[in-house]
């Protein structure tokens, strides 16, 4: 197939991917409904305007509630003040806004050398990944808690560490799936930007339990432990490790810390690489697909926290693998073991998105150092001999199947072609399906704090 030439041919291609795109999303996955964000506009306006108690809103006709701690329920005061609608649009923008920026932190400036066209089919691609389309689709927080964190990613990787710390910490009061990267400040030796995230965080948690101190004292010593409040371990939704063990029926907390340790040292390991060489991007990256493998639930839309390891890919050149990986993520594939995950072919298939994230600890490339203001670019052309700059690679062949968004590395200038912005999907009643109809007893897959 030859990619067309002039405008014209161009802005039809374009057309094409994006109403293929739209069919897609709009008849093949279903769409949320915004449950998340129902969750938490109702628990607000149930604590604002009628007395009720945090923890104790449950969405009508269902049993799920508000579980994240209670700075995040601080945080969302504001939508007190708005109509449903009015707050659904919002999220929305927010999403949007906190997307774009997640994508500038991780391309960098490379994008503007493939314009409209290059980032268009990138957009596309965006659109099909699953863990972003639940997000949009539930009024998911996790995109806004990337872009936190990413910041003080950006901030050490430009040495301006004086900052780093605050995105981490609030992110952290806000949901605790990000107090793994205080846990990467220790590891990379930054004990101030640390101490910065932890004060942040105890700030935050702080100033709630001045405002909720019933909630708060409910939370920290009840709600936080209690696991029936999250979901089923062994729903499929649930893509970490834990998961995996439930679904096998292996309910030993003894097999689970054992194989959580084993996790941990391998990404103590990896990531002290990367800090030494400078490579932040691939620490951070190394992190969140810690967090996903060890927290005890994974939801699906969770595995945002999986885009710094496609940029990393990506940078270090390997297009072919981050576009396997990456279209493996978009097919809702474990989703066709919704109700029965026995047997080998469950064994893999109901975990799949579980494997591609322990395999990209084990195997996401690392030691090429950030620099330039970007978070993904290796040394900018000042720092290497002299050498001529290679001539931009072409676009890559648009193909039916979603892929990663185009990009290249370049051996002396080490830039890459990032992703560019991805829309929502279809509507649901239920929660937490994807192509599979609703279980007798779904369980929300953001509804509770997942940790």
């Amino acid at each position: 197939m030859r990619l067309p030439r002039t405008d014209r041919g161009r802005v039809v291609l374009v057309l094409l991917l994006a109403a293929a795109v739209t069919v897609f999303t709009a008849t093949v996955p279903l769409l949320r409904d915004w449950f998340d964000l129902r969750v938490y506009y109702g628990t607000v306006d149930s604590w604002i305007h009628h007395g009720g108690r945090i923890y104790d809103y449950r969405v009508p006709g269902t049993t799920y509630g508000f579980t994240y701690p209670p700075f995040a329920a601080v945080a969302m005061l504001p939508m007190a003040l708005l109509d449903l609608h009015v707050a659904i649009a919002v999220a929305l923008l927010l999403n949007l806004a906190a997307l774009a920026f997640v994508l500038r932190m991780l391309a960098g400036r490379a994008w503007r050398r493939y314009g409209w066209y290059g980032c268009a089919p990138a957009a596309c691609a965006l659109a099909l990944f699953e863990p972003l389309r639940d997000t949009f689709s539930f009024g998911q927080v996790n995109i806004l808690l990337l872009a936190l964190v990413l910041l003080d990613c950006r901030l050490l990787a430009t040495g301006r560490g004086r900052w780093a710390g605050v995105g981490i910490g609030l992110a952290a009061a806000i949901k605790l799936t990000p107090a793994a990267f205080i846990g990467l400040l220790l590891v990379a030796r930054r004990p101030r930007t640390a101490a910065v995230a932890t004060a942040v965080a105890a700030a935050a948690t702080a100033l709630a339990a001045w405002v909720a101190p019933d909630a708060s004292r409910f939370y920290w010593t009840h709600a936080m432990w209690d696991t029936t409040r999250v979901g089923r371990l062994d729903y499929v939704s649930n893509q970490s490790l834990q998961g995996i063990l439930a679904r096998l029926d292996v309910s030993s907390r003894a097999v689970w810390a054992v194989v959580v340790l084993l996790v941990l040292g391998v990404w103590v390991a990896r990531t002290r690489r990367a800090v030494a060489a400078g490579d932040w991007t691939a620490a951070f990256a190394l992190t969140g697909l810690t967090a996903c493998l060890v927290s005890p639930i994974t939801w699906v839309h969770h595995l945002v926290w999986l885009l710094p390891s496609f940029a990393v890919l990506i940078r270090a050149g390997h297009l072919r693998i981050a576009g396997a990986l990456y279209a493996m993520l978009c097919t809702s594939v474990v989703w066709l073991w919704f109700d029965d995950a026995s047997g080998v072919d469950g064994f893999l298939g109901s975990n799949a998105y579980t494997w591609i994230t322990l395999g990209l600890l084990l195997r996401l490339p690392v030691g090429q150092s950030d620099s330039d203001g970007s978070t993904t670019l290796p040394r900018s052309t000042s720092d290497v001999a002299p050498a001529p700059i290679p001539a931009a690679p072409a676009i890559a062949h648009a193909s039916a199947q979603p892929a990663p968004p185009s990009g290249a590395t370049s051996a002396t200038t080490g830039t890459f072609a990032g992703p560019g912005l991805g829309l929502t999907r279809k509507a649901s009643s239920d929660p937490t399906g994807s192509t599979r109809p609703a279980a007798s007893n779904p369980q929300s897959s953001s509804s509770p704090a997942s940790s």
